[in-house]
């Protein structure tokens, strides 16, 4: 019984604190809903991010600023029920930080409503105020720098951050302002591997990768893209399988059968007893022989009775 719970025991933040402290690379992907986050939980993967990407990923939206607090709720609630071991990170989407009020309402309604461990939130010293607000009030933060998808009209398309000076001594000052505020991990997005590799070394707290070279402590991937559903893959994601092919190859298989008229063959098919059925119909020998009542086998229809008559 004490081996059964202790495989069921939700992991915590201090359980990913050790992972780091024991040098283990810590992997992270991206999770919408409760059939991914349950197989991504049996795999054993220790953080599920419910990423405002899935504005693009699973809802058809042009870029995560349409995503709202309402969708993020309703697919970490998913997730939550499907992991029961991962800790479940809910990223804290556009606007829902925007003062330290907006934070605790928004974050609160993560914890207490979805269930989740932890949130997300993306900038460095610009939202220091708000990290700290939040772990103040117990809810633990993962912060997000380098490139800040929520920040897509002020950037003005997605490339690598930090590659000049100025731009690496901002990160690293956000990368710093993020572990000062109480983060107990940072998100590296689009950042060059010699720079992602230096704030790792310089910091207390676990970096976790996405486009930030292997000298991280961890990584994080869009699920999608690592089952290969899209066709097009960004230049830091790796398809661990052609989901997408199988997918296409497996619905028209489908299709061709039941035009064939092959399935639902034998296997997939519940019959019952015929004569049961005869019974059911008016086909049975009593019904032919005429020994209900006054009814003569000529009141019986040759096929038995109409499906439509009141019995």
């Amino acid at each position: 019984m004490s081996a059964q719970s202790e495989v069921q025991r939700r992991l915590t933040i201090l359980d990913i604190a050790r992972m780091y402290a024991d040098g283990e690379r810590i992997p992270m992907l991206t999770a919408y809903d409760y059939p991914a986050a349950k197989i991504l939980d049996e795999a054993g993967i220790p953080m599920l991010l419910v990423g405002d990407s899935l504005g693009r990923a699973m809802l058809g939206y042009e870029n995560e600023l349409s995503v709202t607090m309402e969708d993020m709720l309703h697919h970490a609630s998913a997730v939550t029920r499907g992991a029961r071991r991962a800790v479940v990170v809910g990223d804290m989407p556009f606007l829902s930080y925007a003062t330290t009020d907006d934070a605790l309402r928004n974050a609160g309604r993560f914890v207490h409503d979805a269930s989740v461990q932890a949130v997300k939130v993306e900038g460095g010293v610009r939202s220091a105020r708000v990290i700290e607000t939040l772990v103040k009030a117990g809810i633990p933060v993962m912060g997000h720098i380098g490139l800040t998808p929520q920040s897509a009209n002020a950037i003005g398309r997605f490339r690598v951050q930090g590659k000049t000076r100025d731009q690496a001594r901002a990160l690293l000052h956000d990368a710093l302002a993020v572990q000062e505020a109480g983060a107990f991990s940072v998100v590296l997005e689009l950042v060059p591997e010699q720079l992602a590799a230096a704030i790792t070394e310089r910091l207390g707290i676990p970096t976790i990768g996405i486009g930030a070279g292997a000298g991280c402590s961890g990584q994080v991937q869009i699920i999608t893209d690592l089952l290969g559903i899209d066709t097009w893959q960004p230049k830091h994601a790796k398809p661990f399988v052609n989901l997408r092919e199988a997918t296409l190859g497996a619905v028209r298989a489908y299709a061709s059968e039941v035009a064939a008229g092959t399935f639902p063959g034998p296997e997939q098919t519940v019959r019952m007893d015929d004569a049961v059925l005869d019974e059911v119909l008016g086909r049975s020998s009593l019904d032919a022989g005429g020994n209900a009542g006054t009814r003569s086998s000529t009141d019986i229809p040759a096929g038995g009775i109409p499906l439509d008559r009141d019995l």
